[in-house]
């Protein structure tokens, strides 16, 4: 017996025309349907045959076969079953590892990764479930060959042109359970993109692309279920998505393949799990010494200065002060006064004019900058004790802080996709820092950031080795 469900929500037709308001009759309706009488898959088996076998018994039995437009959902558990992608269950964790190419989210033993194939999703889609003990399944070799494979194998036996979806089980950010999606694809134009239409009140629609192929494969597995024994499903009233078979209609190269539904890494807000995301900030800010003339959105600075001020410090104070610099006119005020005093200086030590220009001229990292934050240390809340030696380490304290708040502005930084470089320089001229700014006298300047877009990609840093700046005792 197989199980159907069919829509039937008024909802507007494809061919409706922009700003057409259905009437009461208007219907828009698809069919799905379990496929019984596949039998279990072993290794070598010929798919599309045992495919075609339960079409044609399905067609004898109650006259509903195949035809042009339908579209199967085939779990990938057949498809890997077949191609004879199964392991010992003891090489579960080595079969993860070598399907795996960057773990998104590590939360004790549950991993999620990025698949071989691109997917992300838990364990590399390594699976026990429906297969024998004491065994796992992997994904399968190609999903979107093997979905290419049935379909012409199904339209050379049967003569109908149809589209075909291989699925799989994905968690969702976001909400809870699981549901089927598309991970292979032949024949089905899997990404519906509406941009540029408009809707029923006639308001444009910007951005709005439907995935046809996660919807279909989730249609599907409402039918086959996950301990059914029913690994394919039909679908029929969706012909629009299925595309026609190469050389049909004139069209040499229909295609369209799951890897389509695969976010680039570029569009990707959410690549990382939350720890994974701390670590890579951390790791991958890099110090950036040139810009794009790209104004610096003012908001994102005071972003990382909300970051910034989480910092640790002592006896619950608040060391922490950001001058911020968002006009050139305050930024030339101040690096000229600086450089005036560096230049007094270099002079007093006895350098040469051209020692001196070659020394000024690093500052231009601060002078090109689109932006810039000078960064105070003040000793609000301090203790003072009748000794050198503890009020020395009393201002140890809060500069430790003060250096923690300036990492977590350079961190927060990088995650605003803004470069930055912390200078010293501000620290050898403090009470030109002071006089420039208007600030008060117990400010002291901890060196200023340049921010900005940075105008290449940061160098690779030479690898570290924790170990090397560690002593255990």
């Amino acid at each position: 017996m197989t199980a159907t469900t069919q829509t039937t929500d008024g909802a507007v037709p494809a061919a409706a025309a922009p700003g057409h308001t259905p009437a009461a009759t208007d219907r828009a309706a698809y069919e799905v349907w379990s496929l019984p009488g596949i039998p279990e898959v072993r290794s070598g088996d010929d798919l599309v045959a045992l495919i075609v076998d339960a079409v044609e018994a399905a067609r004898a039995a109650d006259g509903r076969g195949l035809a042009d437009g339908d579209i199967l959902i085939v779990t990938s558990k057949i498809v890997s079953k077949a191609e004879g992608r199964v392991v010992e269950a003891d090489d579960r964790e080595a079969a993860i590892d070598a399907e795996t190419v960057r773990v998104v989210a590590r939360r004790g033993a549950a991993r999620i990764v990025e698949s071989r194939h691109g997917f992300v999703m838990a364990a590399a889609g390594v699976d026990a479930s429906n297969t024998p003990k004491g065994t796992v399944l992997l994904l399968p070799e190609d999903p979107d060959a093997a979905a290419r494979t049935i379909r012409d194998g199904v339209r050379e036996a049967l003569g109908v042109t149809v589209g075909v979806v291989v699925t799989d089980t994905f968690g969702r950010p976001w909400r809870e359970g699981q549901t089927d999606v598309a991970i292979g694809a032949a024949g089905v134009r899997v990404l519906d993109d509406l941009r540029g239409s408009v809707d029923m009140y006639g308001n444009p629609l910007g951005v709005t692309v439907t995935a046809v192929g996660d919807e279909l494969a989730a249609a599907g597995e409402l039918v086959k279920g996950k301990a059914s024994g029913l690994p394919v499903a039909v679908v029929r009233g969706l012909s629009r998505h299925v595309l026609p078979a190469p050389g049909e209609d004139g069209d040499a190269a229909s295609e369209s393949t799951a890897r389509a539904l695969v976010r680039d890494a570029a569009n990707d807000m959410f690549r990382l799990g939350t720890s994974e995301a701390v670590r890579e900030a951390v790791t991958l800010r890099r110090t950036v010494r040139e810009f794009t003339d790209d104004p610096v959105d003012g908001e994102a600075v005071r972003r990382a200065v909300a970051a910034a001020v989480t910092a640790p410090a002592p006896h619950h104070t608040t060391p922490w002060r950001f001058v911020l610099l968002e006009s050139e006119e305050s930024r030339l005020r101040l690096l000229d006064a600086m450089r005036d005093a560096w230049i007094a200086d270099l002079r007093a030590d006895g350098k040469s004019e051209q020692s001196i220009a070659k020394r000024v001229k690093r500052g231009d990292v601060l002078r090109n900058a689109p932006y810039l934050a000078v960064p105070c240390l003040v000793m609000d809340g301090s203790h003072t004790y009748p000794d050198a030696r503890r009020n020395a380490a009393e201002r140890e304290m809060f500069v430790v802080a003060t250096g923690a708040g300036i990492q977590n502005f350079l961190v927060a930084l990088a995650g605003e996709r803004l470069g930055s470089a912390w200078i010293s320089s501000t620290m050898f001229c403090r009470d030109v820092v002071r006089d420039v700014l208007d600030l008060p006298d117990g400010w002291d300047p901890m060196g200023a950031v340049a921010i900005g877009r940075p105008a290449a990609p940061p160098r690779e840093r030479p690898a570290r080795s924790a170990q090397d700046f560690v002593i255990e005792r």
